[in-house]
């Protein structure tokens, strides 16, 4: 099951992107359909978050399957760092931020919505394990790839 959780969990980042990409484009040439848009990207999001959560805590290297022997020096393995403290953090806050856009977007607040779908994404982006980051912390492009 952590294996089908995290692929699912990967290949929800395409569906996600592509969803914010939309929507960004919808903000900034104010096309009403934003209402929908946004709302299918919240979702999407609050459905990561959920299967983020599970990884984090339950999943292969999650905090219920036993802490690493040196805790204090958590901070000093990148593996651990990044997908313990980074990646939730950064991308917790980029779903505040898609919540946010989306009650922005109901009122057709279009210049605000585009800022915070846009700093949404920088967040997303960059906590991403894409597959040239660091030894041990990326991923593949597709998941089981």
């Amino acid at each position: 099951m952590e294996t089908g959780m995290l692929h699912l969990h990967s290949l929800l980042r395409w569906v996600l992107l592509v969803l914010l990409l939309l929507a960004l484009y919808q903000a900034f040439t104010k096309k009403e359909s934003i209402r929908s848009s946004s709302l299918w990207l919240m979702i999407a999001a609050h459905a990561m978050l959920l299967i983020g959560l599970y990884q984090v805590f339950a999943g292969r290297y999650g905090i219920l399957n036993g802490l690493p022997e040196e805790v204090p020096s958590l901070m000093k393995n990148s593996f651990y760092r990044f997908y313990w403290v980074e990646h939730p953090l950064l991308m917790l806050v980029a779903i505040v931020l898609i919540t946010l856009a989306r009650g922005k977007a109901k009122a057709l607040n279009y210049k605000n919505t585009g800022w915070l779908l846009l700093i949404a994404l920088i967040f997303i982006l960059v906590a991403i394990p894409w597959p040239f980051r660091e030894v041990g912390a990326g991923r593949a492009w597709f998941p089981g790839m």
